[in-house]
């Protein structure tokens, strides 16, 4: 049987698809007001052709971008919270939910970066990788209770993202040494903390990140420099039980090598992987708007926000 979809799921699902909706929280935050849209419209008349109708939705939601981790993740909160006998029940816990979920969304950097301060003490310096608003969410809390701090930044090759963390590092009155990322171990003495983002966390707590964070958390370790992730919980991957089993995307050569370069040196492979996976022991604290975990137990907050990982909502019959 056939269920409707809303005109806004299809809009907003051409639009993830597209790219023209992009960015984690943004991409989550269209996805849960395109399902509260197609509850609050929908024509259902059983629980079972609500539900049905849902789904189908949701699917062509999830469907737009597979590998991402904060859509499915808008999808599953809002299952969670699904409950009732009647379509009216199920329409309103459904919209209650997916109005929770922005809520949340709306606030959780602000809550993120003040849960993120308290672990910096005035005068400490922080040495970065790559960019990431959540890091920076933290500096600017700390700045804000009128903590001295400055920075150690990584340039992050091959695009050079710590160049972005360095002007607005600049912009919070944060001292700033731009260093090349080989001169990592030379410069973490001089660290209280490692702070970086990630890309996504999953089950067992191992943090996928910007190629290079890796080497980075074992380097500080062996000099006990506290290393802190700051990542909201959109980024929290119920679904991966391990870092082991991440695939790793490859981006083009060209940012590694020229045409000219590669032409001089021979027959040789260049190989750009974009992020690489950081094990749990090697990192001190994850730190979420719902406050800062031990990245071992950091499931047990997937599981209270989103439920069991191989649950798939969407696809149940």
């Amino acid at each position: 049987m056939s269920s409707r979809i809303h005109p806004d799921v299809e809009v907003t699902a051409e639009r993830i698809a597209s790219m023209e909706t992009r960015g984690a929280a943004a991409i989550a935050g269209a996805a849960a007001e395109a399902l509260a849209s197609q509850a609050a419209d929908s024509e259902a008349e059983t629980p079972d052709a609500f539900r049905r109708e849902l789904r189908t939705a949701a699917r062509r939601l999830v469907d737009t971008r597979p590998t991402a981790v904060s859509l499915p993740n808008a999808v599953r909160y809002i299952f969670e919270r699904i409950e009732g006998d009647t379509v009216t029940e199920l329409r309103r816990s459904t919209v209650a939910g997916a109005e929770a979920f922005q809520t949340q969304l709306e606030t959780a950097q602000d809550d993120l970066g003040a849960i993120g301060a308290n672990r910096l003490r005035d005068g400490d310096t922080i040495l970065t990788h790559c960019h990431s608003t959540d890091a920076l969410a933290c500096v600017e809390a700390a700045r804000e209770q009128g903590k001295s701090l400055s920075a150690i930044v990584k340039e992050t090759r091959p695009r050079k993202q710590g160049h972005i963390t360095a002007k607005r590092l600049r912009e919070l009155d944060v001292p700033v040494t731009l260093i090349v990322d080989g001169a990592a171990g030379r410069y973490l003495d001089d660290a209280d903390h490692v702070l970086v983002g990630a890309d996504s966390i999953t089950a067992d707590g191992s943090v996928v990140n910007k190629i290079g964070t890796r080497s980075l958390a074992v380097n500080a370790r062996e000099r006990d420099t506290a290393i802190v992730v700051a990542s909201q919980t959109l980024k929290l991957d119920p679904a991966t039980l391990s870092g082991h089993t991440v695939e790793i995307e490859r981006r083009d050569e060209s940012e590694v090598i020229g045409d000219e370069e590669r032409e001089e040196m021979g027959d040789i492979d260049v190989a750009n992987p974009a992020f690489d996976v950081t094990p749990p022991r090697y990192v001190d604290a994850i730190v979420t708007e719902r406050g800062q975990f031990p990245p071992e137990s950091i499931v047990t907050l997937m599981r209270e926000l989103f439920g069991e990982g191989h649950e798939t909502p969407w696809t149940e019959q």
